[in-house]
Formats: structure tokens, C-alpha cells, sequence
């Protein structure tokens, strides 16, 4: 099957003014109903979704609305026995490093949901768990939204390594190495809590040498000016001479008023061996934002193509 990225969800397009993320665990307590309830969820949500491109007021807007739905590798093998699996997807296990590790969280069913209106988020997020609230529990939902200028918030401009928007769908949909996956994606989703008190006591200056990037204009530093594990050292990753990318969608949540303010870190790739090298690495040369961030959750789902979700719908993937 050729890649075509109308095939594909929205996986590698922008991270969206008002976003959710949501985590589902299928309680198991029938397999054939839950299969059902999934078939019938795989072909509503994409009526939902159409339905709700149409209501919305801001439909001409570059950030209408755009969901990625997925499953894990455990839910995978429960809800579609018979049939094949993605190539490289996998339950993640913890990642370990010589000061900090990535722990692993349970969760079966992903929503990515984004649009430039609230209410076109909440009705998605709502008229899907329709579908799905009798064979699953929340395990957590997150609410985020677009920061100043596009900026992290520890207020460096985000997303400047990732690949250009142009390109980036080479990175995030797998192509014919997996034929049966085709336009399809690995995205892992991960929940970072900042100590926004240690950050915003840092001087810029030292910011800017633990980011590697200029604070107001995100020029990168000279080498010799960064700390040695500065963010875009720590993250990036050659494999014999090349660099090798994923497209992440970094997303601001926060309650300010209890001080819980964070990063919802997610990566589409390809490859998802890609993703976990570069989180190994973050780990290994102990990344300076690891410093101040407690990382809360983090699991992998595989993003079916659009063409595979009506094969769900339809019941011929089971």
C-alpha cells in the first residue's frame, strides 16, 4: 500500500489551541463485547468527527479540528487477536538512566484531541466516551493549550528541532515497511510536572545554556556555550552519521493556582525505535530539564490509518 497522508490521522500536524489528552484502561470484563463497543466506537467517532468540522465556526482556521486515536500494544492483542500487529509496537517498560528513569503507566485507548474553539474539544471528548464509558476507566485526562508564541512553558520557543511541517509526515507515518500499517503511526505520550520555582529562579543565562537555544530569539549556542547536557544535546540522536528525527508535540498544562504546571510531551514516529533512543539518550547523559521535572506517565499506542479503522468498524480486523 502506497503512503498517502490523507490516509493517515492527524499525527503529525499542528499541537492545537485547546487540547486533550486522554488515557483509557478497557476494564476487560467481556472480550467479545468489548470488541463490539470498539467497532461501533471505530466507525462513530469518525461520523462525530466530520460532524463536528462541520459545526464548528473556526472550520477555516489552520487549527480546526484534529484528533489521533490509539491503541496500545496490550490492548492490541486483547481486542484484535487474530489479526497482525505493527511491526515495532510494544508495551513500554521503564526507562532507566544513571540518575532518572521514565516510568511506565498503564492505559489502553489514546486520544490526541485539538481544535482552535473549547467546545469543539469538549464535545468530542464527550460524544466519544458515549461510546466507550461501560468497558473503560479514565486513567488520566489532561487538559492543555497554547502558550505565548508557541513557547514551552519554561518560555523557549518549542518545537524548533522537529522536522519542518513540510517533511515531517516522512518521520511520523510508516511507510511500506510495514504494509499491512501503512500510514500509521507510533506515538508515545508521556506527562511531565515542572518545578517552575527552580526554573524561573534560574538567571536566563543559565536557562539558555541548559536549553541550548537564546531565550528571546531561539538562536542555538555555540557548543562550547552549552552545559553539557543541555536539552538539544541531550535529545538528539545520530545513528551511523545521520540524524535521526520523530515529530513531537510538546503541550502546556497547568492549575496555577496549586502550583501543577507541566508538559504533555507527545512524539509521532515512524519509527518508534527512534523515539525510545531518544528517550535512552535524555536518560543516559541525564537531560538538564530531568533536573526540575517529575515524569509522571508514559506509554506507547500505535495511531491506525484511517483505512484500518474502517476495517475495525467493519469488523474485518478483529
Amino acid at each position: 500500500m502506497p503512503v498517502n497522508v490523507n490516509d493517515a490521522q492527524d499525527v503529525w500536524k499542528d499541537v492545537g489551541e485547546h487540547v486533550q489528552f486522554t488515557v483509557l484502561k478497557l476494564k476487560r470484563k467481556n472480550p467479545e463485547t468489548d470488541r463490539e463497543a470498539i467497532q461501533e466506537f471505530a466507525d462513530r467517532s469518525q461520523a462525530i468527527i466530520r460532524s463536528l468540522r462541520i459545526r464548528d465556526s473556526h472550520l477555516a482556521a489552520a487549527s480546526g479540528l484534529k484528533v489521533a486515536i490509539g491503541f496500545s500494544n496490550r490492548a492490541w492483542e486483547y481486542l484484535f487477536p487474530n489479526s497482525p500487529k505493527p511491526k515495532e509496537l510494544e508495551t513500554y517498560t521503564d526507562l532507566t538512566g544513571p540518575q532518572y528513569n521514565m516510568p511506565a503507566t498503564e492505559g489502553d485507548i489514546f486520544f490526541h484531541i485539538r481544535a482552535s474553539n473549547e467546545a469543539v474539544v469538549y464535545e468530542a471528548q464527550t460524544q466519544f466516551s458515549k461510546f466507550l464509558n461501560d468497558i473503560t476507566e479514565v486513567i488520566d485526562e489532561t487538559k492543555g493549550f497554547r502558550y505565548f508564541e508557541g513557547r514551552a512553558i519554561i518560555g523557549f520557543i518549542d518545537g524548533t528541532e522537529a522536522p519542518a511541517v513540510e517533511d515531517a509526515a516522512d518521520y511520523a507515518i510508516v511507510g511500506d515497511e510495514d504494509p499491512e500499517f501503512t500510514n500509521g503511526s507510533y506515538a508515545f505520550a508521556q506527562k511531565w510536572h515542572h518545578n517552575m520555582d527552580f526554573w524561573e529562579h534560574l538567571k536566563t543565562e543559565e536557562q539558555e545554556k541548559a536549553v541550548g537555544r537564546e531565550k528571546f530569539n531561539d538562536l542555538e549556542l555555540e557548543d562550547e556555550d552549552k552545559y553539557h547536557n543541555a536539552h538539544n544535546v541531550s535529545s538528539k540522536v545520530d545513528v551511523d552519521g545521520e540524524e535521526q528525527k520523530n515529530h513531537s508535540d510538546e503541550c502546556t498544562y497547568s492549575d496555577p493556582a496549586s502550583g501543577n504546571t507541566g508538559t504533555y510531551f507527545m512524539g509521532y514516529s515512524r519509527h518508534w525505535t527512534v523515539t525510545k533512543l531518544m528517550l535512552q539518550q535524555m536518560l543516559d547523559t541525564s537531560d538538564f530539564l530531568l533536573t526540575f521535572s517529575t515524569i509522571l506517565s508514559g506509554q506507547l499506542f500505535f495511531i491506525p490509518s484511517r483505512k484500518l479503522l474502517e476495517q475495525i468498524a467493519d469488523g474485518t480486523f478483529n
